[in-house]
């Protein structure tokens, strides 16, 4: 159950802010952040079946060929279902004929503000957190099982189906799934599955959904490892550190020294600098680094000219490759701790040292390593 009181705080302050009466989550992420419940009956749609709104009473709008199920299975007792004729409106005609107004809403509705669900997401709150660990553990349980089964000879298609089902079995969605061979994994950054066969080393990376929550996993297998891999891997890994301990002092506000918040910018000066230091420079280009995780795959990614907030707690997912390797986990950094939330105990880690940049910790931190089979 989400804590609806958290979320409703939020929301005042928001309303409050932006002189506003009411405002609505249509789009899955912002509709299941607000109520914990799940609005998607066509995957490939913008927005959900029903919108979650909130004018000071917390409130779904939707279809009477949904009302009744989302009031039975999706949402808490808390929350009031409104429904309308399915044949007499749009859900942004009768969000409109139901609202207060002035409003804002995260999909298009005439005469409303668009509001950026993304800021009123962040941080984290603690029932966010406690889910967080179970999709994460779940999330990497199930890739790596397919992962330790894995052969030279498995088309790359399979491997993601493989995925898919044994997340589908622990009931968590896979919106991104990549799996990469020895041959496509160098060409490409994003090596979407195709009949190619692993070879002799093999990439998995995988985004895990479920209520909401967003958890990204890399794992690396490798059965005839080339010359290079464990170099490059280990570069990659040094640089995630990195990240992760520049983000620790971001979200302390001691990464720059300044009197403004730390950002995403900030972060990414010292992910440069790392592939600098670790023999790889110019690798920041092939491909984007990552960022704030939670209820997104990334809540922002970070660029040079990045202004977002680091804040905690928080999830973050850094991913930096270097060609034919990557790194990468989904972390949350909270005040008191840092830890590796798609983790089971069972997948081979090795100690990885950040690169030695001004405000950032130079502890060494555990990151997942490649099997060798």
């Amino acid at each position: 159950m989400v804590d609806l009181a958290a979320r409703t705080e939020r929301l005042d302050a928001y309303l409050d802010e932006r002189g506003l009466e009411a405002v609505w989550f249509a789009k899955p992420n912002g509709f299941a952040w607000l109520t914990g419940g799940d609005n998607v009956v066509d995957a490939d749609a913008d927005f959900g079946v029903g919108a979650a709104g909130y004018d000071g009473d917390l409130r779904v709008i939707t279809d009477d060929i949904e009302a009744d199920r989302l009031a039975d299975e999706e949402l808490p007792d808390a929350v009031a279902v409104e429904s309308f004729p399915w044949h007499a409106n749009s859900l942004a005609e009768a969000v409109t004929e139901r609202s207060p107004a002035p409003a804002a809403a995260d999909f298009d509705v005439p005469g409303f503000e668009r509001v950026d669900g993304s800021r009123l997401r962040q941080p984290l709150t603690d029932d966010d957190v406690e889910r967080y660990r179970e999709l994460g553990r779940e999330a990497a349980a199930a890739v790596e099982t397919v992962c330790r089964n894995l052969e030279p000879e498995d088309p790359e298609y399979e491997v993601a189906a493989g995925i898919d089902i044994s997340l589908a079995s622990r009931d968590v969605d896979t919106p991104v799934v990549l799996v990469g061979g020895a041959e496509r994994a160098q060409r490409y950054r994003h090596y979407t599955p195709s009949d190619a066969t692993l070879g002799d080393y093999a990439l998995v990376s995988v985004t895990a959904e479920r209520a909401g929550l967003y958890a990204s996993l890399t794992r690396t297998v490798a059965f005839d490892a080339p010359d290079w891999l464990e170099e490059r891997h280990r570069a990659a890994a040094r640089v995630e550190a990195t990240a992760l301990a520049a983000t620790e002092a971001a979200a302390a506000g001691e990464l720059t020294g300044s009197d403004g918040p730390d950002t995403a910018g900030d972060v990414f000066d010292t992910i440069r600098t790392a592939y600098d230091a670790v023999g790889f420079a110019g690798e920041w280009r092939e491909h984007h680094q990552g960022g704030a995780a939670g209820f997104a795959g990334r809540e922002w990614i970070a660029t040079p000219e990045s202004n977002e907030p680091v804040r905690w707690p928080m999830g973050y997912a850094w991913n930096p490759t270097v060609q034919g390797a990557k790194s990468e986990d989904t972390h949350l950094v909270a005040p008191d701790r840092t830890e590796t939330l798609t983790k089971t105990g069972q997948w081979p880690t090795h100690e990885v040292e950040p690169v030695d940049i001004e405000g950032v910790a130079t502890e060494p931190r555990e990151l997942s390593a490649p099997v060798i089979r």
